[in-house]
């Protein structure tokens, strides 16, 4: 159920902010101290004076939500549809009376304050890619008109405006990570493995030519299908888990009708916010949802 109780309540939302923001305990934004006394208000927020720097702040100074005319209930309501049911800008800006410049800042902002996936692999792995069509969306003043991707088929480049998704399944704890990349090579590939619990890690791939030098790498153990050949399951063998969840990426990324590829990586960890959020409840997953980005 959604938390309808907060996106109504101006103090409901203060208190949850301040309960959140401060859950390790009250400390000093500026100079990071801990020697802080309650000094009064500012209109719903506990205000607070430093007795280090003797500086003042709120609860929601140096968050994505300061410096803002616009209700802190709105703007929960906002990252709490755009995060869940994957809502438009455009659309907010109507639910929330809002005009879509400033929605979309402040979304912006909000995808910048999410932390980047850091994967712990397990295993086995699956790994597989996609390819997103991401251009230069919008127009630069005095610049060239905007472009928003090519429509060449097949795999490409950050540079040729088709930057590889890599989409990491880890079966061992049933984690799932989406990853964009410059480009599909080697060196990439290395990169997103480096991180594992075992020296010897098996992993799970298609036919593509880059997973290829794993199979001389004795810290990995290879195996894949060959879709060409019509081959897509052979026993435990597979990366069918991986192509799910592509799709499943490329309708997150559809509703917003050709994203940047300079933006595609804030875009990414949203919907791997939305992915860890799908199963909770209404209020545990605002809270998530606030605790990744404060």
């Amino acid at each position: 159920m959604m938390p309808i109780k907060t996106f109504v309540s101006e103090r409901r939302a203060a208190n949850l902010l301040a309960q959140i923001r401060w859950r390790d305990g009250v400390y000093c934004p500026r100079c990071r101290a801990e020697s802080v006394i309650r000094y009064g208000s500012y209109r719903v927020f506990q205000r607070y004076l430093c007795k280090n720097c003797d500086r003042t702040f709120n609860d929601q100074t140096s968050t994505v939500f300061e410096h803002s005319s616009v209700a802190l209930r709105k703007w929960f309501l906002a990252v709490y549809t755009y995060i869940r049911f994957n809502t438009s800008l455009r659309q907010l800006d109507v639910e929330i009376d809002v005009s879509y410049k400033t929605i979309y800042r402040r979304v912006q902002r909000f995808l910048r304050a999410l932390d980047a996936p850091r994967p712990q692999l397990e295993g086995p792995v699956e790994i597989d890619e996609l390819y997103v069509k991401a251009g230069l969306k919008g127009r630069e003043r005095d610049g060239r008109s905007r472009s928003r991707g090519l429509s060449t088929r097949g795999r490409g480049t950050y540079h040729d405006d088709k930057p590889p998704v890599f989409i990491l399944v880890d079966r061992g704890s049933g984690d799932r990570y989406v990853i964009p990349a410059k480009s599909a090579d080697e060196s990439t590939i290395r990169l997103l493995l480096a991180d594992r619990q075992q020296e010897s890690l098996t992993v799970y791939t298609d036919g593509f030519r880059a997973y290829e030098p794993l199979e001389k790498d004795d810290t990995f153990e290879r195996e894949y299908v060959v879709h060409g050949d019509g081959e897509y399951v052979d026993g435990d063998v597979h990366v069918n888990t991986c192509e799910s969840h592509a799709s499943l990426t490329r309708r997150w990324l559809s509703p917003h009708r050709g994203v940047s590829k300079d933006r595609l990586t804030p875009y990414l960890r949203a919907f791997q916010l939305r992915c860890e959020v799908f199963r909770k409840p209404g209020e545990k997953a605002l809270e998530t949802i606030l605790e990744t980005a404060l």
